[in-house]
């Protein structure tokens, strides 16, 4: 059966992030069903989500909570424009993501998914400020490294070259400012010193260029497309100060770290800032459906209200602006938050994995082992002693996926980083048997 919807797939459809070519000899997996941190295909074959299907599950597949809550919503009502009407699902989730959120957001903005959410922060932070006479801050700020989507404005502030490179002539032009990521501090420096030197780079900027800037954009602690690269919560302080300073607006792109995903529900909370706009999407429904939201402060909001003869209004629409179907789920993981100790078991959880992986750093083609909470991550190089990079087109990451989907675990390396952002429910055997494997794959990767 794998064989026969595989034939059908190809025939018809183009995947996301793939070089179709790669699929006359990689074979497409058909999925048939999912249970907890287990996929299972149409021959019966089950695979371990090591991913958590990029980065959206956060309690396993197929919960029943959250099935639950979409159930009884679909008797109810599947959806309704969002322009001029409201619906109890939409309030009742604004009402909880504000609670749990950073203190002085007020106001939720939704979108469908993770690049609408940015487009929708870098578009309301530009209006704000010509809307309050600031029309010269045009301009964002962004990590190098930096990874905040694919639609035009969410790629114009992504600095990774596989993605922006074809489409820079379309992309607005940010400037980039050097991340903070500890693999690239200096021999022997602090994680805390390169952070600071970083941060350091970025007020310079700030006091250069503040009049032309509308906002910072980054994604707070962990940089996800650009390898998993891991910073202190202290450069957050910094940027958040900064921004402060020179009257700039910090967008936090918290796509991929919120729900829990470093420890804390957000990763904003280790520093202790609130951005001034919060970008959310991924595990928001726990990986049922797309929703994004955006949440912003009273002064943002304060920049657009006024009488519609002003045209001050933030003109930015979705069709399905606040799924009656995505709120119920996103409801529920609030509920699921606030009445099972998740955030205790994933520390517990991480912990785990941290015992796990600690043996690759001794290997000879490991350059870094690095984790923030329920993200680590394997560095593969070629030289250890002088982290050396694998060639990119010797593609030794997907010698791993291919060796781990043959084991029974599903794996996407990032270029030569292999890494693990398991659903929470994920045991302590599936942690072992995820490691191993991807152990055994880097064995293969490098020798092979």
């Amino acid at each position: 059966m794998n064989a026969e919807l595989a034939a059908r797939d190809l025939r018809v459809l183009w995947h996301p992030c793939t070089q179709m070519h790669d699929h006359e000899s990689l074979p497409i997996v058909p999925i048939r069903s999912g249970h907890g941190a287990w996929l299972t295909d149409m021959d019966g074959n089950r695979y371990l989500d090591a991913i958590s299907s990029w980065w959206v599950n956060l309690f396993g597949h197929g919960h029943p909570r959250i099935a639950n809550a979409i159930r009884a919503q679909l008797d109810r009502l599947e959806h309704v424009i969002l322009a001029g009407f409201t619906h109890e699902p939409a309030v009742h989730l604004a009402e909880g993501l504000l609670q749990v959120a950073p203190p002085g957001l007020t106001k939720v903005f939704y979108a469908d998914n993770g690049s609408s959410a940015i487009e929708v922060a870098l578009k309301m932070s530009f209006h704000a400020w010509r809307n309050a006479g600031a029309e010269d801050k045009s301009r964002f700020v962004a990590l190098s490294g930096s990874y905040h989507g694919e639609t035009l404005g969410a790629l114009s502030v992504t600095d990774v070259p596989l993605y922006r490179e074809t489409y820079a002539p379309l992309l607005l032009q940010p400037f980039f400012v050097p991340s903070p990521d500890s693999y690239e501090c200096a021999p022997g420096e602090s994680a805390q010193a390169y952070s600071d030197r970083c941060a350091d780079a970025l007020d310079q900027l700030l006091a250069q260029h503040a009049n032309e800037i509308a906002a910072m954009i980054l994604e707070p602690l962990v940089q996800g497309a650009a390898g998993m690269r891991m910073y202190p919560a202290g450069y957050l302080k910094r940027a958040r100060a900064a921004c402060d300073r020179y009257g700039v607006h910090l967008i936090a792109d918290e796509i991929m770290v919120g729900f829990g995903r470093t420890g804390t529900l957000f990763a904003c909370e280790q520093a202790g800032i609130t951005p001034d706009f919060l970008c959310l999407s991924k595990g928001i429904t726990g990986g049922f459906l797309p929703l994004a939201a955006v949440l912003t402060t009273p002064a943002v909001f304060d920049a657009f209200y006024a009488e519609y003869q002003t045209r001050r209004a933030f003109l930015h629409s979705h069709s399905y602006t606040g799924n009656p179907l995505a709120c119920a789920a996103a409801c529920e993981v609030l509920k699921m938050f606030a009445e099972e100790d998740w955030l205790a078991r994933n520390r517990s959880t991480s912990s785990t994995l941290a015992a796990a992986i600690e043996p690759l750093r001794a290997h000879p083609s490991v350059g870094d082992v690095r984790q923030t909470g329920m993200i680590a991550a394997v560095e593969l190089v070629r030289d250890r002693a002088t982290r050396e990079p694998f060639d990119w087109r010797e593609r030794r990451g997907l010698k791993v996926y291919r060796h781990a989907l043959s084991r029974g675990v599903l794996l996407r390396p990032l270029g030569n980083v292999i890494y693990f952002l398991p659903p929470y429910c994920i045991s302590a055997d599936e942690i072992a048997l995820m490691v191993r494997v991807a152990a055994e794959g880097i064995e293969i990767a490098v020798n092979g």
